[in-house]
């Protein structure tokens, strides 16, 4: 039986510097110009920005599955390092980790991506992957994602 993919360590250089890719990935109102499935967010608890401790509820579609998941920032090191990880709850129990860092390379930016399922119970796992098969291998459309940040990054 299908699972979801577990971790992934992706990579892209973008014609951006860090600080112009910075203001489009710690604003998570900015996510739908870039996420192939994320296609909004919004802060909670009275958030404005990226900080730790700092939630935001990201709404997300893959085909015709749609849910909402709260997330909270655990790492904030402008311009080079936001992490996330997505909050369990009573009815979804799973969590993954999320980071993003930036690196001058160049004139650019190599943007690095990286995620790692913290926990996922057998069954949601086997759930999840039929569900949304995207989700059995990710590489593609998350390294398509960085390129979308460079592209945002870019046009301000």
């Amino acid at each position: 039986m299908s699972q979801i993919q577990k971790s992934a360590h992706l990579e892209v250089v973008v014609d951006a510097t860090p600080d112009e890719v910075w203001p489009v990935v710690a604003d998570v109102t900015r996510i739908g110009e870039w996420s192939h499935e994320c296609h909004s967010a919004e802060w909670l608890d009275g958030a404005t920005g990226a900080e730790v401790g700092a939630r935001f509820r990201g709404a997300n579609r893959a085909g015709w599955v749609r849910w909402n998941r709260i997330c909270e920032f655990t790492v904030v090191d402008p311009p080079h390092v936001l992490t996330w990880r997505t909050v369990p709850t009573f009815f979804i129990p799973d969590s993954t980790e999320w980071q993003l860092t930036m690196e001058p390379i160049g004139s650019g930016t190599r943007i690095t991506q990286s995620f790692q399922v913290l926990r996922a119970p057998w069954l949601l796992d086997r759930l999840y992957a039929q569900l949304i098969p995207g989700h059995q291998d990710r590489d593609a459309r998350l390294t398509e994602d960085l390129a979308r940040i460079g592209v945002a990054a870019r046009r301000g």
